[in-house]
């Protein structure tokens, strides 16, 4: 009787599309909002980034402009305050040369013979059988005579994986969209799949997705690029040592690659102190931070839970915002301001994407709980449409640290190798985590689909280079600030016991007068009437609200005026100075 048929799919040569030496400038967000597929234009300028001594002024914002709206106005850029700013290049990353495929035929061969033969041994034949070779394993897809359980060949993993001597052997029964069973055997020789192959590859570098993410390279060797904002949120996990730290810092390089400062700010979270503390250099162009906090990437446990509690004040900023605008999502919402349809006297504004990455889940849920959970929980449920969107990593899924209220809505996860079955099944719903071989194979689950892809390796010298390429160009004057949140370092707005009347603002009357006058106590409309700074009008609504003028903080909302005219607030006024 004569064996199954055997073929063999060769991988796609990784570099056969032209190699470029940097990545197009992506569509502005204009372009992207409007749903048009132009192609990709060209970097801004290709001259080297201005020393420090020649950096040019500032491009004035248009937060007071009255020709905001004036005829024939140009659609407004908000590339233009950074015009200057250049797109990394493929150069900063190290070129590892042509991937070739380490599986030899005979390797191919033995694996399939030994394949047949011990199911052969439990009495099932097989039609076909054929190979696809990928980075790290390889995928034989069988397809049994007719009449064959798949669950009989589901029960034998164990003595597949014992007579190929080989770790990590993974059945799919059946492979979705096709009529075969998949066997994934680990290839002896692994193949490294370099950051730089995947970043130069024609799929990312045309990607036209708001937030694209190139992974790596799937088990037929494709290039795995997702866009963050579909997803909408991600959950990593894995433990220790299997590759989430350079997971991390492939998803921000991607992202670093494709995105102007003005379209996007990070919120990193990293309790571990050492694993995002590269990302420092680019402060003033991607990260976004609480006002007054010296350090942007947050390490101290209370400050994470004022930084997500910032957030989501953030969040009820953004949506009463787009309320206000008649909008549904923050992509149609850059759109109108762009076309100039929304005034910023009204406090409308070009609105970044917001990604919070979060290192390690466990020790804040194991420090602060509940305080994490829930605006955790909040923000993965109501953030999606204003462009804030959580990446989440931990080396411990268990269901105390991943809970039932943060698992639901993270639709998107990763695996990579972790310790039981049990722990592959709290992260991912099913088996198979615990069947992956280490060093940056894992597996992403979007909804009812599993992808095995081996994730792209960047080393910490080529994330330094990244960040010092971006971090020497011309940046804003500070980070992204987020708003403050009362109860950060024990300010909540009156502290009347150790309030001294003559340090009271040379402002503070004028101020009065605006609060009273628009009827409304908010620190952004002292901003904007007086010309003043965040921090300065922070304080003076403190000072306000212990003179009484103001009501105390109530979150999102705009402080409630005590004082009803004008009349009444010279009287007060004049008492004060009395005393």
């Amino acid at each position: 009787m004569s064996g199954p048929s055997f073929s063999v799919e060769m991988p796609v040569d990784a570099e056969a599309a032209p190699v470029t030496s940097r990545v197009p400038t992506p569509l502005s967000l204009a372009d992207l909002a409007d749903g048009t597929t132009a192609a990709p234009t060209s970097p801004p300028l290709t001259v080297a980034p201005a020393t420090p001594a020649e950096t040019p002024p500032m491009a004035i914002t248009v937060a007071d402009d009255d020709d905001f709206f004036a005829e024939g106005t140009e659609n407004y850029d908000p590339t233009l305050d950074l015009s200057r700013y250049q797109y990394p290049t493929l150069e900063l990353l190290n070129d590892y040369g042509a991937a070739k495929a380490q599986v030899s035929k005979e390797e191919l061969e033995d694996n399939k013979d030994r394949i047949v033969e011990t199911l052969g041994h439990y009495g099932i034949n097989i039609a076909s059988i054929k190979a696809t070779i990928g980075p790290t394993v390889t995928l034989y897809e069988i397809v049994p005579d007719a009449g064959v359980r798949i669950s009989k060949i589901k029960s034998l993993e164990d003595d597949i994986a014992l007579s190929l001597a080989a770790l990590g052997i993974r059945i799919i029964a059946p492979i979705p969209g096709k009529g075969t069973i998949g066997i994934e055997v680990p290839n002896t020789k692994k193949e490294m799949v370099s950051i730089r192959s995947v970043l130069s590859h024609e799929k990312f570098r045309t990607s036209e997705m708001d937030l694209p993410i190139a992974f790596g390279r799937t088990i037929t060797n494709e290039v795995f690029v997702a866009d963050l904002a579909k997803m909408p949120h991600l959950l990593m996990a894995g433990a220790t040592g299997q590759g989430k730290s350079v997971g991390l810092n492939v998803i921000l390089a991607s992202l670093l690659y494709k995105r102007h400062p003005s379209q996007l700010k990070f919120v990193l979270v990293d309790p571990k102190k050492v694993e995002l503390s590269i990302f420092n250099k680019i402060e003033r162009h991607f990260l976004a931070k609480l006002p007054d906090t010296e350090e942007a990437i947050i390490t101290d446990t209370k400050k994470v839970v004022n930084t997500l509690n910032s957030l989501c004040m953030e969040m009820d900023r953004r949506y009463d915002l787009l309320k206000d605008a008649g909008c549904r999502n923050l992509k149609e919402y850059n759109r109108k301001f762009v076309e100039r349809r929304l005034s910023p006297k009204k406090g409308h504004r070009f609105m970044p994407f917001i990604v919070l990455v979060i290192d390690e889940l466990a020790d804040l849920m194991m420090t602060a709980g509940k305080e994490v959970e829930t605006p955790i929980a909040r923000l993965a449920q109501l953030a999606r449409a204003i462009g804030i969107h959580l990446i989440v990593a931990t080396q411990r899924p268990s269901v105390n640290v991943i809970t039932g209220i943060i698992k639901a809505n993270f639709p998107c996860r990763i695996s990579f190798k972790v310790t039981s079955k049990i722990d592959s099944r709290t992260i991912l719903d099913t088996g198979g985590a615990d069947q992956l071989v280490g060093q940056g194979d894992m597996l992403f689950s979007a909804g009812s689909d599993l992808i095995r892809v081996q994730c792209a390796f960047i080393d910490t010298p080529e994330v330094d280079r990244l960040c010092d390429f971006v971090g020497e160009q011309q940046g804003y004057p500070e980070a992204y600030l987020l708003p403050e949140v009362a109860g950060a370092e024990g300010d909540t707005g009156g502290n009347s016991e150790d309030f001294d009347p003559a340090s009271r603002d040379s402002m503070f009357e004028e101020a009065a007068r605006v609060i009273v006058t628009h009827q409304q106590g908010s620190t952004s409309l002292l901003q904007r009437r007086l010309k003043l700074g965040y921090n300065r009008a922070g304080r003076l609504i403190d000072q306000l609200e212990h003179a009484g003028v103001v009501g105390p903080f109530e979150g999102s909302k705009a402080r409630e005026v005590l004082i009803p005219d004008e009349y009444s607030l010279e009287q007060l006024l004049n008492n004060l100075n009395k005393t």
